[in-house]
């Protein structure tokens, strides 16, 4: 059973004084804080670099802007030119529009896509059509067999809507980065490969970096590999206590259908190999115990992959429905690990940029807009260690900010939200991600009160997160504030054990989250310490 509703009133949080700099969860140890500074590209150690290597001028392969004519032959001829060249390689686009309206598969490391800037005077790649209109990608047949197999539908009887679930609500991209043959996200047990173990892992404690492993001889310090954690022991599997920290909430049954499939999984740098213990760059998420079945396993991934100071734009198509979205998506990340997005802005789109699969990528400087309501903006799902930073949001989004399924140590940095903002946490086992310094703009509704937090995804992947999850110095800028009252923020039913520290703005709130939240500094700004990240990876660093 989860617990009734817990309304937080200011006089019942952590008392703040004149004296206090600091919230004290950053110095208690009775209440977990993650580390989150791992996030991003080299963990946050290194700035997305201004990238050296030979130039392939997209023009020089029929690429010609503003002619209004389809540049996607043009354009696959350019690519396959750069994927030929060894070492680093940058793909030149002009200035103007640019049509395209086929798939642009990045494959290799060591490429950048580059355009001319963001800006009404850069790169434009205009879309004219959704991805539906394409040939099916191979590497979502299993997601078009799970999608039928469950019967996925967006069933809203009351707008006499009975449709099947499109392959593109949360997949695909017209600028789509892939290991050739490898699967972008398990979703049918039946197609889960033996893998082979490189390690089997017996033990490792939470927020530490060692982990006792069983045989190193395939291994070696700088490698990147997997690590997963299994629940083999059905419903009632040790893991699942352990992953929700023995919190009040009711796991759905996607936590035990699967025993194939990892519920828990990092992808981790080796640092260091003494003995049976290995160090790892990063820290656990959750402890490891020997009934986990926990293994080390190849990951296979692109390295230095980025794509920049460009902008997309879709027609505004009318919208059908939730989650039967054409496929007028712009960026697919998928298996790139020290990578980044920049300088971006994207206009009427049904998803911006969506990942999976992916490590330590840094998604920046991003706009998105446009009269068309999306489904997500920049989503992070089956993803480690992301850090999205300085995302502007000015149009509406079904999920302007979601952390989904698996998402794990990953961070919203410094983004703002202009329209019906919500800050989404999407179940399927996601845990230990943060909410840092966002400012979000809103108008209370009814009761003086505004839906927040959200806690979107079915029923068998909840509750919508797990144990320190993070929001830390959240700004709400009230349109229409009664001073008289403070507004209410609510919508989490089934969160377990948030850290809501520093939420703030132009009028006093409430705070209405389940369950058993930590909450500090309600309604003062943690001047001292804006951004979480900011402050453990330079207390990391020193």
């Amino acid at each position: 059973m989860i617990r009734p509703a817990i309304t937080i009133f200011c006089s019942l949080v952590v008392n703040i004084t004149m004296a206090q700099e600091i919230p004290k969860i950053l110095s208690q140890k009775t209440n977990y804080l993650p580390d989150f500074s791992y996030a991003g590209y080299h963990f946050g150690e290194s700035q997305i670099p201004k990238s050296q290597g030979k130039i392939i001028n997209a023009v020089d392969f029929g690429v010609k802007a503003n002619d209004e004519l389809d540049d996607s032959k043009a354009l696959l001829k350019a690519l396959k030119a750069a994927n030929e060249v060894e070492g680093n390689v940058i793909l030149q686009l002009p200035a103007g529009k640019i049509i395209l309206s086929e798939i642009l598969y990045i494959e290799r490391s060591n490429f950048v896509l580059r355009g001319s800037g963001s800006t009404e005077n850069g790169t434009e790649i205009y879309c004219p059509r959704p991805m539906m209109y394409l040939k099916d990608a191979p590497v979502l047949a299993e997601l078009r067999e799970y999608l039928t197999t469950f019967d996925k539908r967006q069933r809203e009887p009351e707008n006499n809507i009975d449709l099947p679930f499109s392959q593109y609500a949360w997949s695909g991209g017209f600028i789509w980065t892939q290991v050739l043959g490898e699967r972008v996200k398990s979703y049918l047990d039946k197609y889960e490969p033996e893998t082979i173990a490189l390690a089997k892992v017996h033990s490792g404690k939470m927020g530490e970096h060692t982990i006792t492993v069983s045989d190193v001889k395939n291994l070696k310090a700088g490698d990147v590999v997997e690590l997963q954690l299994f629940n083999k022991d059905g419903e009632n599997g040790e893991i699942i206590k352990d992953l929700y920290q023995g919190a009040n909430v009711k796991p759905g049954s996607h936590h035990w259908k699967f025993p194939k499939l990892p519920i828990v999984r990092q992808q981790v740098e080796i640092t260091k190999i003494s003995g049976s213990k290995i160090t790892l760059k990063t820290p656990l998420t959750i402890s490891i115990k020997p009934s986990y079945q926990a293994q080390l396993i190849e990951w296979k991934h692109l390295n230095e992959v980025g794509i920049e100071n460009l902008r997309f734009t879709f027609p505004d198509i009318p919208r059908v429905a939730h989650h039967v979205e054409p496929g007028n998506n712009a960026i697919f990340l998928t298996r790139v690990f020290n990578s980044w997005v920049r300088d971006v802005t994207i206009t009427n789109a049904d998803s911006g940029i969506l990942a999976e699969e992916t490590a330590n990528t840094t998604i920046q400087d991003i706009t998105t807009d446009g009269s068309h309501l999306a489904h997500y903006t920049v989503t992070l799902g089956g993803v480690h260690n992301i850090l999205v930073k300085n995302l502007k949001i000015y149009n509406a989004a079904v999920h302007p900010l979601s952390f989904n399924t698996f998402a794990t140590k990953n961070v919203y940095q410094n983004c703002e939200i202009f329209t019906d903002p919500l800050l989404d946490q999407h179940s399927g086992a996601n845990h230990q991600n943060l909410f840092d310094n966002i400012t979000v703009h809103l108008k209370a509704g009814k009761n003086n009160s505004y839906l927040l937090f959200g806690g979107g995804g079915a029923d068998y992947w909840k509750p919508s997160h797990g144990p320190f999850s993070t929001f830390w110095n959240l700004n709400v800028q009230v349109e229409n504030p009664d001073l008289s009252k403070p507004v209410l923020l609510y919508g989490m039913k089934d969160g377990a054990s948030a850290r809501i520290i520093g939420v703030h703005g132009n009028t006093k709130f409430e705070i209405k989250y389940d369950v058993d939240p930590y909450i500090e500094f309600l309604n003062t700004e943690i001047e001292k310490i804006p951004s979480l990240y900011d402050y453990q990876l330079q207390k990391r660093l020193r």
